[in-house]
């Protein structure tokens, strides 16, 4: 029995798999009405905060992975002191948690980082953009996702307001990048690893918007190089699952950006694109079985996350691009729109990433409500 602590999407997309590993399946949910609760064979209600919820959820299965990266630590070392499995384990998620840690790690393994530092006092912020340059990206360590916990700053002043809730925030110089990538990797308990290949992602908003496998255009010694280097943060951290590296390309190769141990939304493309998916991969390993094949069905895979905007009722639009475009695979999530909401995806396969992606596009923004135009030129049908 594999327990998920969080009841999203992520959460949502692993039921399936482990329906076909034919193991059972059970999701401690915010909520009734929670992504994952929709579909999952067992639900428990409960928060993840509450030491007492989790122990008692962590008694009705065998292994603990996540939907998200909020369980507390302590929470997490006190669920492991009392025997049970939890993967990844606290010692590797953290480097998800808490940015300064990450970026700690990172320079101790002598990987692609930007300039950083800790900020305790606007003067300490000063320092910094004196040293890099102003505008700096400003984070707080702990609780950004998806553009949040995230700004760009150009002067001391910037920071005060988070200081006053934050003790110490992370400063990183701001890359003048090429274009953004990310990589996937899994690792089980035994160590057997699998890489997918590194894709292109776009953000919109600071939300990931659409991803393209392979990444068009990778110099293939750059692609070694993540593939490479992404091994290397697996093995050191000592992983169990999946973990996301995302990156920004820059002239003379990359910067790190961000790490996620979990099933990513920069790996989506991989459940109709790549023979083993993300979220198999991650039952198969956080369970210690051998992994699946990474490699990509096709020469190109775009996906393309449908993002709420103006339209609440997407029924009608979702059943014309089922019948517009019958090799699109679409996947919602069961979730009520909210401006910018992350609410399914679609992914298109084929012989061309330029057609793959505009299909996708047109595909995901209609559903939305963002593209009304019902006949897209098609360049692709492969």
């Amino acid at each position: 029995m594999i327990g998920v602590i969080g009841g999203g999407q992520l959460a949502r997309m692993m039921a399936p798999a482990a329906e076909a590993l034919g193991v059972g399946f059970h999701v401690l949910a915010e909520s009734a009405q929670s992504s994952a609760a929709q579909v999952a064979g067992r639900v428990t209600v409960g928060d993840h905060t509450d030491l007492a919820a989790l122990q008692a959820f962590a008694d009705t299965v065998d292994v603990i992975t996540f939907d998200h990266e909020h369980v507390p630590p302590e929470h997490l070392r006190a669920l492991q002191a009392a025997g049970h499995a939890v993967h990844p384990g606290p010692d590797a998620l953290i480097h998800a948690q808490d940015k300064i840690v990450m970026r700690r790690r990172m320079d101790a393994l002598g990987l692609a980082n930007p300039r950083w530092a800790e900020i305790s006092t606007p003067e300490d912020l000063e320092r910094f953009g004196a040293e890099v340059g102003f505008p700096v990206i400003l984070k707080t360590p702990r609780g950004g996702y998806d553009g949040h916990g995230v700004r760009v700053v150009t002067s001391g002043a910037d920071a005060v307001d988070w200081l006053g809730s934050h003790p110490v925030l992370l400063a990183e110089e701001r890359i003048d990048f090429i274009r953004e990538l990310a990589v996937m990797v899994a690792r089980s308990p035994m160590g057997q690893t699998a890489v997918w290949p590194v894709v292109a992602t776009y953000q919109q908003d600071g939300v990931c918007k659409e991803a393209v496998a392979p990444a068009p255009g990778l110099d293939p010694e750059l692609a070694r190089r993540i593939t490479a280097d992404v091994l290397t943060v697996a093995g050191a951290l000592d992983v169990t699952g999946v973990m996301a590296m995302e990156m920004f390309e820059t002239p003379d190769g990359y910067r790190i950006n961000e790490l996620a141990m979990r099933p990513h939304n920069t790996g989506h493309w991989t459940q109709d694109g790549s023979v083993t998916s993300q979220f198999e991969q991650h039952l198969r390993a956080v369970l210690d079985l051998p992994l699946g094949d990474p490699s990509a069905r096709t020469p190109a895979t775009a996906m393309v996350n449908v993002l709420g905007a103006d339209r609440d009722d997407l029924y009608c639009a979702y059943l014309h691009v089922l019948a517009h475009d019958p090799q699109v695979k679409v996947h919602m999530y069961g979730k009520s729109v909210r401006p910018g909401r992350k609410l399914g995806h679609v992914n298109v396969y084929g012989d061309d990433a330029a057609a793959v992606l505009a299909r996708a596009r047109h595909a995901a923004d209609f559903i939305a409500g963002v593209d009304t135009d019902p006949e897209p030129e098609r360049k692709d049908t492969a």
